[in-house]
Parts: structure tokens; sequence; C-alpha cells
């Protein structure tokens, strides 16, 4: 079997390009070790438009292959991605610092949404409407045109997939720019593997870049969507500018998601749910717990639980050694994390693990005694950190889960499933896990969040409908009216 990537992949122009990036490259670095791992070509707002141009020319023609024909492609590419499994996970652990572990999920998942996106086409795609007897008239769903997927460096290949596959499927092309952190695993993979899968060239593009790329693209006029996933600061930015477009926009954006652990809880086990939530991927995903809520009562015991597993993760490089949590992405993402737990120690939180960095490492951290007054209550830490809040009752526990501007995900542990499921009805929050944990997925359900965490759009399976089609009215008649009807 050849290789997915090799050289004039990772070098100059991307692959699937109009040719030129500006001219400027950017190494690709190993968070684990600094090394470089590659030079990939950075798109400026040139090349970004060239991109997009190209994009829309190739568009019509691929939807206009039949329904069949696109299904086969989406397969086509989930069978390729299986086939170089071991090559792309060494990109995610190596690119992207993760174990070996959250590699091998993060590209079972990505099977999964290309898999439950070929089905897409061959659904039905229209209504029959009530009308007049000598008349027809039908609904039907269309492709928007250039879709434009700008994709975070955290989990960067399923989270660039799961825009990219269902946009494809409908009919429509893409331009996807991948972080300039994870270009290869976020970006040029996904080009590989639509490549080997048949796709023709041109439907979809990749531009991996920065803000000047990220700008260009959600302002681009042939642009007619654009699926963000990041930051909810940049979600706003990006809001805008597709707003002043009058374009659609997807975004999935941060959260401060909390995990309650009621009096009736089993200790033991809501603790690993809780240390797994926290501390996977170092804590670099949206749905991390970054609030453990837990009633007075046993909060003592779930601290000491949770403390003790926390001391037993080991932190290193997930490539050469067996190891629980791999590098933080980079310099500046490791420092935000320490301070946010510097201040909420110096405002009063204890510091029960953890807490000092260790090279491009940051060991597992639990905080006790955290108020709603602390950075680690208040800010999306993203990183292996987790702040333990007490509360008095159920009652509390809604609130304190509330006090916050996100809404992704959320998880209540207790021995009752009717006390959790009451409860649950009273979070807001778009997804809620009773008697699990608040890191979860599935390629078939409604991912996305409230408030600050998303603006009501939603990923999934059949839910790519409503983001990457739109509804085209059409009427006909066998004979024309000899005059205006009024």
């Amino acid at each position: 079997m050849t290789s997915l990537l090799d050289a004039g992949t990772l070098t100059g122009a991307p692959p699937d390009g109009d040719g030129g990036t500006g001219g400027r490259t950017v190494d690709v670095l190993e968070p684990a070790t600094g090394k470089t791992l590659a030079t990939v070509a950075v798109a400026d707002a040139a090349a970004v438009a060239r991109a997009v141009a190209g994009a829309a020319r190739a568009q019509p023609g691929w939807a206009g292959t039949a329904a069949a024909g696109r299904a086969a492609v989406l397969r086509r590419a989930a069978t390729a991605l299986e086939e170089h499994r071991a090559e792309v996970a060494e990109w995610l652990v190596r690119e992207g610092g993760a174990v070996p572990a959250k590699a091998d999920g993060e590209i079972a998942d990505a099977v999964e949404e290309l898999f439950q996106a070929s089905a897409l086409p061959t659904q039905p795609h229209g209504q029959v409407l009530p009308s007049e007897p000598d008349r027809s008239s039908v609904a039907r769903r269309v492709p928007l045109g250039v879709v434009g997927v700008i994709s975070p460096w955290n989990v960067p290949l399923l989270l660039a997939l799961r825009s990219v596959a269902p946009a494809l499927a409908l009919g429509n092309a893409v331009v996807l720019k991948p972080d300039v952190r994870t270009p290869v695993s976020g970006g040029l993979v996904v080009a590989r593997i639509f490549a080997e899968a048949g796709l023709p060239p041109g439907v979809l593009r990749v531009v991996p870049g920065d803000a000047e790329a990220g700008r260009a693209l959600t302002a681009d006029p042939a642009v007619a969507m654009v699926s963000f996933t990041g930051s909810t600061a940049v979600g706003r930015e990006v809001g805008e500018v597709a707003g002043r477009g009058l374009k659609r926009v997807s975004l999935e954006l941060g959260g401060n998601n909390p995990l309650i652990v009621l009096d009736d809880a089993d200790l033991e086990s809501a603790a690993a749910a809780g240390a797994f939530a926290s501390f996977v991927h170092q804590g670099q995903i949206c749905m991390a717990a970054g609030r453990h809520i837990v009633h007075a009562s046993v909060a003592r015991e779930y601290t000491r639980l949770l403390t003790e597993r926390a001391r037993r993760l080991t932190a290193g490089n997930p490539w050469t050694d067996p190891v629980d949590l791999g590098p933080m992405i980079d310099a500046a993402q490791l420092e935000r994390v320490h301070r946010i737990v510097a201040d909420s120690v110096a405002a009063g939180a204890g510091l029960a693990c953890g807490g000092e960095p260790d090279g491009p490492f940051y060991p597992a951290t639990v905080l006790s005694g955290v108020t709603p007054a602390m950075p680690a209550f208040t800010e999306e830490i993203f990183g292996p950190v987790a702040p333990v809040v007490v509360v008095r009752d159920d009652e509390e526990a809604v609130a304190v889960a509330n006090d916050t501007a996100y809404g992704l995900s959320a998880a209540v542990r207790t021995g009752s499933l009717e006390r959790g499921m009451l409860l649950a009805d009273r979070l807001r929050a778009g997804m809620i896990h009773v008697n699990d944990q608040t890191v979860n997925h599935q390629a078939v359900v409604p991912f996305g969040g409230f408030g600050g965490s998303g603006n009501g759009s939603r990923h999934g399976a059949q839910y790519g409908w409503d983001s990457y089609t739109q509804w085209q009215w059409i009427t006909a008649r066998g004979t024309a009216p000899a005059g205006r009807r009024e």
C-alpha cells in the first residue's frame, strides 16, 4: 500500500489548489519535542479567493452527479481512511499531541461520519405539495454551492470531516481551512482520502492558513455558508462577517461544562468518569468537564478519589512512551492554563494535585474549593484541570451549573435515574448525559450547544440537510394558461 502523504503533498501548493499560496510556508511542529515534522504552504487571501473560484466552477458538475455516485465516493473515502489508519494515527499523535487511544477513537469516529454522510444523497430530498388539479407543486432541497469549513486543532480530522463529508454528500463544493498547527491531520489527510476515493478535481480545496485565510474565506461572496468550530471569541467574528454577507453560518463553539455529582452517586464510578471528562486529550476538548459540582456531604470523598486518579496519570511524549497525557498544543495554551490555575489558587482555591508544568506537559490537576469568583469557574480552561465546586443541594447544583454563558454539554451522576432526569430537565445545555460524563460523541445525534456554545446549528447525520441545503419550490403545468392567473 502506498503512503497517503508524500513529500510533494506537504510542500509547495496544496495538492488540490489552483497553484500559488502567497509564497509563505509554515513548519509543522511536534508539540512534545519541538521537532519539525513537515513544511506546509500557507494560503493568503488571494490564494483563498482562487480556491473558492475553482470550487465554484467544479460544484455544478458534482451536484449533477447521480446520488448513487456521490454516495459511492463517500464510502470509498471511508475505506481509504481505514486503509491508512496507522499513518493517519501517527500524524494525530505527533502533530496534535494525542495519545494513541485518542487517535484511534478519532479515526473510528471519522470513518463513521463518512459512512453516515454516504447515506444522505439517496434519502428523499423533497416533498410533493398540495396544488391545483392542473399544476404540480414540489419543494426540494438543493445544494448551497460552495461551503467554507474552518476546523480546529484539537480534534482535527473528525471536526473537519463532520462538516466536509455531509456538505460534499449533498452536492456542494468545499473549501477547507484547517488550523495552521494541524494542517496535515486536519486538512491534507482529508484531501488525500477523497482523491483516492475518486472525488472529481476541484470539488474539495484545502487551504491551510491563519486568521487572514479564515477572514478571506468567510467574507468571500462566492461562499454560501461557513461551518466554524473553535473558540467563542473567534466564532463571534465569523458570525459578524458572515452576517454582513447574508450567508448561512454554523458555529460550534466552546463550553464550560458541568458534571454534577449528587449525594446518592457511586463515588468511585463518578470519580472515574470525572477524571476522564477533565483529563482526556489534556482537557483540550470542548465537551471537557470544566466544573465538578458536588454535594457538600460527599465533596471531600469525591475530591479524594478524583485526586488519587489524577496522581496516577502520567504525562509525556505519546509517540515514544506509554503515557496518559500528551503535550499541550503549544506554549501559549500551556501558559494560559497555568495562569488560570495560579490565579484561582491565589484567590483561595486548594491545589489538591498538579499545577506545575513540565516543559510542554501539564499534569492532571485538581482544584478544590472553587467558587464562582475564580477564573477556574468562569473561564473555559481547555487544559487538564478539574475544578471542584461544593453545593448544598440539588437546587444550588442547578443554579451553579447554569451560571455560565456557555451551554454545550452537561452530566449528572446519581443513584436515582428519576432524580437525575428531573435535574437534567432544568439544565441549559445542548447535550445532557445522566450517569455518564460530558465527553460524548456520535455521528447520528444533533451535536451542538446553547448560548455561547453555538448559534443553534447542529452537526450529525440527517441534521446536515438543514445546514448544507436550501429549499426550492417548483411548480409545473402541462399547458401554459391563456392569461395571467391571479
